[in-house]
């Protein structure tokens, strides 16, 4: 059976202040339905088979919020990071985690806080990324691109053809002339930060690729043995390397394939892009039963006040492209096209002295 490894440790400075250090973007029902993380979970629970195959990793600041929101999860299967490391160490502790067991068991690396729109086709992607690792292939999964984005990192694909490609070189996050030619040449995809693989064939790569690391992971391996393992995480966590899962061992590999697709992902990567995401009326406005929209277009009003907090009418007047967030003791007015720049309202907050508002 697979394992679905859940990513779910990211602190989402682009949501302030809907987001915060301690209720992070995965936590939010960004796109009108469930929390992401959730809605992550609901999608893969049908290749995994239940809660015994989901792992969620995720950072000491939010393992007690995501333990309330996953009462189902198995309380080992919450793999609580005492200090963020980037994306390496999480993944190669989970792979020592599942080796133990079983070194040949499949295991589906995913973020925690994307958007997919065709369920249907995300699981055939992953179902036909899963039959390539058994071969003891590690593959990752491509979105076609959809515009020149200059914020993605991009996947060269080797001459050929299929459902399961082979990557030839990854690309990092190109100038805006360079990610218009690799949206026209039909040779490049989107790395959405999707894996798939055997255990074995992950903690292979990482002895071979970053030693340091997988020395780590042996220290665990032994404490494990001996009911030690937790003492030894909160005491050798930190000095794990901190390197993405891409750069310490993908770019390296001699071999990687990829499945393509295109199922309508969205790294929800702002408040913009939540906009695009949501429900909305004629004019543009996102729908909201607390928001009044008079002469106003292209608008998102996003009430994230706590249960039991008074409830307000928020109007807005010939306004157009505007985001407006409520929380309990914040209020963000910003231009839609400005969205990347909420976390700048974070990094003030911190310079004042005032980290508890983040």
């Amino acid at each position: 059976m697979t394992i679905a490894v859940i990513l779910a440790g990211g602190a989402g400075t682009r949501f302030w202040p809907a987001s915060r250090v301690h209720r992070p973007k995965q936590l939010l029902p960004l796109t009108g339905g469930a929390p992401l993380l959730v809605e992550t979970i609901e999608r893969v629970m049908p290749l995994v088979g239940g809660w015994d195959h989901i792992m969620v990793a995720s950072g000491a600041a939010v393992a007690e919020p995501t333990r309330e929101l996953l009462p189902a999860l198995p309380e080992a299967n919450l793999l609580v990071e005492p200090v963020a490391r980037n994306t390496a160490p999480c993944i190669g502790w989970a792979a020592a985690r599942v080796a133990r067991k079983n070194p040949d068991e499949v295991m589906m690396v995913l973020p925690s806080d994307h958007h997919v729109r065709d369920v249907p086709a995300f699981r055939a992607a992953l179902a036909r990324a899963v039959e390539a690792a058994h071969a003891g292939v590690i593959v990752t999964i491509g979105i076609v691109p959809t515009r020149p984005d200059t914020g993605y990192g991009y996947l060269e694909l080797a001459p050929g053809d299929g459902l399961v490609r082979e990557v030839l070189r990854f690309v990092e996050k190109p100038d805006r002339e360079r990610a218009e030619r690799f949206v026209a040449g039909g040779q490049h995809l989107w790395n959405g930060g999707m894996f798939v693989f055997r255990a074995r064939d992950m903690l292979d790569a990482i002895r071979e690729h970053m030693p340091a690391l997988a020395d780590g992971l042996a220290a665990f391996d032994v404490a494990a043995s001996a009911g030690d393992e937790h003492r030894a995480v909160e005491q050798g966590f930190g000095d794990l390397p901190a390197l993405s899962i891409d750069h310490g061992v993908m770019e390296h590999l001699d071999r990687i394939a990829v499945v393509p697709v295109d199922f309508g992902w969205s790294d929800v990567g702002s408040w913009e892009a939540a906009w695009e995401l949501a429900h909305r009326d004629d004019d543009g406005n996102v729908v909201h039963e607390g928001a009044v929209y008079v002469d106003a277009r292209r608008n998102h009003v996003v009430d994230a006040r706590s249960p039991g907090s008074p409830r307000k009418i928020v109007a807005l007047v010939g306004v157009e492209d505007l985001v407006v967030v409520e929380t309990d003791d914040a209020l963000l007015v910003v231009p839609r096209e400005r969205c990347q720049e909420v976390r700048r309202v974070v990094e003030a907050l911190r310079t004042r002295g005032e980290p508890e508002r983040t």
